[in-house]
């Protein structure tokens, strides 16, 4: 900030009295009172501690009057604007109290009477502070300006560097204390970048505000509201997260009296623990172990939730619940970790609590958005779509940018098979969420499930090139290379997904259907030992009972002239899904083919020299068992209904197929809440008419 101007400065007691006496008038400044300013400064004190603000303000009038001080002569003001016993802005201090008591229009009026908005950067940001809090978002950004500072980037970091070294060299305490109230005045100005991000955040100018909050860090490194605001909302991809801590001035931050570049290193490290999970693991688990071990922070909150939502990106449900259970544990209405409590808790089916944790949010918090979030994810796990909607809608319309709400919002239609409107509720959460994926990944799950695979490919891909690490992205690119004949990088991202959820330790039943898929792959490629093979993987599973799966390896042993072992595959599928007329019709084929054949009865089996050999079921009434399978056969054919297959072709997605347990991807940067309609994670396709 530049010199105030000669007529601001405080005048001298001569000054004063040659100035009354050219005006013709009598008047003096009343003297001041040492003693009794420090009386009513440590008294205004005292009261501020007990948080008895009307006394603060009944002193802090007072004392104002009692210094004297005319408004035309009022002393320059100093970029320190904490209330100080040896401060002697009085009046800006007062403004302080007000605001503390939640009076914003009174502050605000206040600052703007006494003229202190002009005459200091911190009575300005308090103004449009004010204003902020009474919704004047216009008014706000007038007092700011809509202009951000941005030669103070390069000058910040070069004045805090050379005010330690000049402290250092002996420097004149007048020319110190300069460049503390410039050093002052440069953290006021990133607080108004800061605001001016706010305000444009309530405007709906994401744009704006993203570069407002990346500006006022790279003024001020310790703007930490600004860098929250960026990773909470997810402004930047992770790459561009990345990018911009490496751009941060970390090295400003060093003090007298500690090893150089222990702050930096600190600070830099917890800040890493605040981005993207899917980015950079091994930085983030080396960040951890440091503030861990060296700077004993095993038990701070924000530390175990930033492991749990590490956690909770690799599906490890219960490990990720037991880590918030201790946070809430030690802080029982630490809000920030409920976001992703409840998904556990939904993740886990874990009814009972949330259940608990509804009514006991809804009695003491009503007014926070997660409280009926808490209800909404509660409804969601019982089945009560329209309850859950409800109360998603109203936790959103409480707080307009809150995530998890918006994503909740739309899993209530997802559920329901309502596409056109889930597509839209996706499509707000990704104007608001630019920087994470998940938005247009579940965009593209719904346009997969709509058959529109063009729509989906340009979503997917959008998602893609945010995140390439999520494995049910990349199922879902899979299954959209399956619909486009693209088999072999179909079958490159199945395995690729398989390998990466292997990588992270997630649950294996998360990715049942991406195994299946794989083995729908390599059916179509012909390569039918492969897909057994995966097949196996996904019937030794417990989350494998589909009668889908057994039908494709009915399907499968049946090209490859097996059809004995294709009939009974197909009977396990009838046994799951009475009504299933595919699976009928290909226990047809097979009966059929096996009555034809030399082979009736006989089970083919692969050597591993790749010889086949036919081993008898000797122990069998051949003829009984014709009669009971064409019995059933019958019976089944007769109640299943018209013959069909699945919109779309071949490789379709069910048209019930939801977001699962797979899709959780990011969930602390949203801390979204994800509903498991489908046991298995992810696209999970099915045979069709042209199969048969």
């Amino acid at each position: 900030m530049p010199p105030l101007s000669a007529s601001l400065q405080v005048p001298s007691a001569a000054d004063d009295t040659i100035t009354t006496r050219k005006r013709g008038t009598s008047s003096a400044r009343v003297p001041s009172n040492p003693k009794m300013e420090e009386f009513l400064k440590s008294w205004r004190q005292d009261a501020l501690n007990k948080h008895q603000y009307d006394a603060a303000i009944f002193i802090g009038d007072k004392l104002m009057a009692l210094t004297g001080t005319p408004l035309h002569s009022a002393p320059r003001f100093t970029e320190a604007c904490l209330p100080n016993p040896g401060d002697p802005k009085d009046a800006f201090w007062l403004a302080q109290v007000h605001f503390s008591t939640g009076h914003y229009n009174r502050a605000q009026s206040f600052l703007t009477r006494n003229d202190l908005v002009s005459r200091s950067t911190s009575c300005r940001y308090l103004a449009a502070l004010c204003l902020i809090k009474q919704s004047k978002y216009e008014e706000a950004l007038n007092v700011l300006g809509d202009k951000n500072p941005t030669h103070l980037v390069s000058s910040s970091s070069s004045s805090t560097i050379g005010g330690s070294r000049r402290r250092a060299a002996g420097v004149p305490p007048r020319a110190s204390k300069d460049r503390e109230e410039q050093g002052s005045n440069v953290k006021f100005e990133a607080a108004m970048c800061y605001l001016r991000g706010l305000v444009y955040a309530k405007q709906n100018a994401f744009d704006k505000a993203k570069e407002c909050y990346k500006l006022a860090v790279l003024i001020d490194v310790k703007c930490f509201e600004a860098f929250d605001q960026l990773m909470k909302n997810s402004l930047m991809s992770p790459d561009e997260e990345w990018s911009f801590l490496e751009s941060l001035d970390f090295e400003g931050l060093s003090t007298d009296g500690e090893e150089p570049g222990q702050q930096s290193e600190f600070v830099k490290m917890l800040y890493t623990t605040r981005l993207s999970k899917y980015k950079n693991p091994i930085y983030f688990n080396k960040a951890t172990e440091i503030l861990t071990d060296t700077y004993n922070l095993s038990q701070n909150a924000d530390l175990i939730l930033s492991r749990a939502e590490l956690l909770f990106t690799q599906c490890r449900f219960k490990e990720c619940l037991g880590l918030c259970e201790k946070v809430i544990e030690d802080d029982k209405y630490n809000f920030s970790v409920y976001p992703l409590y409840l998904a556990c808790l939904h993740e886990i089916n874990m009814r009972n609590k949330l259940f608990l944790i509804s009514h006991d949010m809804a009695d003491n918090y009503p007014e926070e958005p997660v409280t009926w979030l808490a209800v909404g994810v509660y409804y969601l796990t019982t089945g009560k779509i329209a309850e859950a909607r409800r109360f998603f809608s109203k936790a959103s319309m409480m707080d307009p940018h809150f995530g998890p709400a918006w994503i909740g919002f739309a899993h209530t239609f997802a559920a329901e098979g309502e596409h056109d409107q889930a597509i839209s509720a996706y499509s707000t959460a990704a104007r608001l969420f630019q920087g994470t994926h998940l938005p247009q990944l579940f965009l593209g799950m719904q346009h997969l499930q709509l058959n529109n695979i063009t729509l989906a490919d340009e979503y997917l891909n959008n998602a893609f090139s945010l995140c390439k690490s999520d494995p049910l992205l990349l199922n879902e690119l899979g299954v959209v290379f399956y619909h486009k004949e693209h088999l072999k990088e179909a079958v490159q991202l199945f395995t690729k997904a398989l390998e990466i959820a292997d990588e992270i330790e997630s649950d294996p039943k998360a990715w049942v259907a991406t195994r299946a898929n794989l083995g729908h792959a390599y059916r179509r490629l012909e390569m039918f030992d492969k897909a057994l093979e995966a097949y196996a993987e996904v019937t030794r599973s417990s989350e494998g009972r589909d009668s889908g799966v057994y039908t494709a390896v009915g399907l499968t042993q049946l090209q490859l002239g097996r059809p004995w072992d294709a009939i009974v595959s197909l009977h396990e599928a009838l046994a799951i899904s009475p009504q299933d007329p595919i699976a009928t019709e290909f226990l047809e084929k097979a009966l059929i083919e096996n009555a034809s054949s030399e082979t009736l009865f006989q089970s083919a089996v692969r050597t591993q020299d790749g010889e086949i050999v036919i081993q008898d079921d000797e122990d069998v009434d051949f003829a009984l068992r014709e009669r009971m399978l064409r019995s059933k056969l019958k019976s089944k054919a007769a109640s299943g209904g018209p013959r069909y297959g699945v919109d779309g072709g071949e490789g379709s997605s069910r048209g019930g197929r939801r977001p699962t347990a797979g899709t959780v991807g990011e969930r602390r940067r949203l801390g979204d809440v994800t509903s498991n309609y489908q046991e298995v994670g992810g696209e999970n396709m099915e045979l069709s008419d042209e199969d048969l």
